[in-house]
C-alpha cells in the first residue's frame, strides 16, 4: 500500500465513511477508492477533491499530518470572505449535528440534504434538529434565510451548577417580557449602534418619554445599554448607546422556537432524545 492509499483509508475509516461514500464525494467510482487504499495511484489534479472530501490538507495525503486538525480548519476558514465563512461553518456545525445522531447510516441520507438552500415544504419553511444525550445536547435550525445552532457538552458535575440563580434569570426574563423594554431594544437592534438622544427614542417607539426613562434605567442597568449626556440647541438631554450584547439574540432566537413548537409551525427534521440522566 502506497503512503497516500493508507492515509486516504485512515482519514475514510476516522470519518466512518465507506469506499462509496467518499467515492461519490470525489466524483469518483468505487473501484477507484479501492484500488487506491490497495496501492495505486490517484491522478495528481484529483488529489485537492480527495484532500477536501477527508478534511485534510494534500501535504496530510503524503503522510505529514502531524499539523493539528482544527488548526486546518481555523486558516480555511480565515482565508474565506466573512459572508462564505459564515456558510462554510454553519455546514461544519449541521455535519457534527448529523454525526453526533450516533447512526453512519442518516449520513448519505441527511448530510446533504441543506447544502445549498434548504429543501421548501409546501405548508413548511422552518426545519429543526434537536438532539439530546448524555454526552450533551446539539440543536440546529435550517429555514429559508435563517440558521442557528446550539452546542453544549456535558458538564462532570450538574448543568444546574453552571447556571445563575432562579432570581437573577427571572430578572432577564423580566427584561425580555416587558413590552416597551422589548419594543426598545427591537428598535435599536434594527439601526447601527450609535448613540441616540431620547426624542429620537420617543419618536421611533411611541412611547411616553417618563417611560421610556424608566425603561432605559432598566436597560442600562442590566448593562444593555449605556446612558451619557449631550447639549443639544434645546438643551440638555440624555443620549443612550446600547450594547452589542451577544446574547440577546441568541436567546430571542431559542425563544422563538419555544413559541413555534407551541404554534406547530416547523417541521421536527432530525430527533434523537436518549438522554438516561435528568437534564439538570
Amino acid at each position: 500500500m502506497s503512503v497516500i492509499g493508507e492515509q486516504i483509508k485512515k482519514y475514510r475509516i476516522k470519518l466512518g465513511y465507506t469506499q462509496e461514500q467518499l467515492g461519490q464525494m470525489i466524483g469518483v467510482t468505487t473501484q477507484a477508492v479501492s484500488k487506491w487504499e490497495r496501492g495505486g495511484l490517484p491522478d495528481t489534479d484529483i488529489l485537492p477533491r480527495i484532500a477536501h472530501s477527508l478534511g485534510i490538507s494534500i501535504d496530510a495525503l503524503f503522510g505529514d499530518d502531524d499539523e493539528n486538525e482544527m488548526l486546518n480548519l481555523a486558516r480555511k476558514i480565515n482565508r474565506m470572505p466573512e459572508k462564505d465563512a459564515y456558510r462554510y461553518a454553519f455546514e461544519i456545525c449541521w455535519a457534527i449535528e448529523i454525526g453526533l445522531m450516533r447512526d453512519i447510516s442518516l449520513m448519505d441520507r441527511f448530510i446533504n440534504f441543506f447544502s445549498e438552500e434548504p429543501r421548501q415544504s409546501a405548508e413548511l419553511d422552518d426545519y429543526y434538529s434537536k438532539i439530546m444525550t448524555d454526552g450533551g445536547m446539539a440543536t440546529a435550525r435550517i429555514s429559508p434565510d435563517f440558521r442557528h445552532f446550539f452546542l453544549m457538552t456535558e458538564p462532570s458535575d450538574s448543568i444546574k451548577k453552571h447556571i445563575s440563580d432562579p432570581d437573577a434569570l427571572r430578572n432577564v426574563f423580566e427584561i425580555l417580557s416587558d413590552e416597551k423594554c422589548l419594543c426598545i431594544l427591537f428598535s435599536m437592534y434594527t439601526r447601527l449602534n450609535h448613540p441616540v438622544t431620547e426624542d429620537v427614542l420617543i419618536r421611533q417607539t411611541g412611547i411616553e418619554k417618563a417611560e421610556l426613562e424608566h425603561c432605559m434605567e432598566i436597560l442600562c442597568k442590566n448593562c444593555l445599554a449605556t446612558q451619557s449626556p449631550v447639549v443639544t440647541l434645546e438643551g440638555e438631554t440624555n443620549a443612550y448607546q446600547f450594547s452589542q450584547e451577544s446574547s440577546v439574540i441568541p436567546l430571542l432566537c431559542i425563544a422563538d422556537e419555544i413559541v413555534r413548537n407551541i404554534k406547530k409551525d416547523y417541521c421536527d427534521f432530525v430527533i434523537s432524545f436518549e438522554r438516561t440522566k435528568p437534564l439538570m
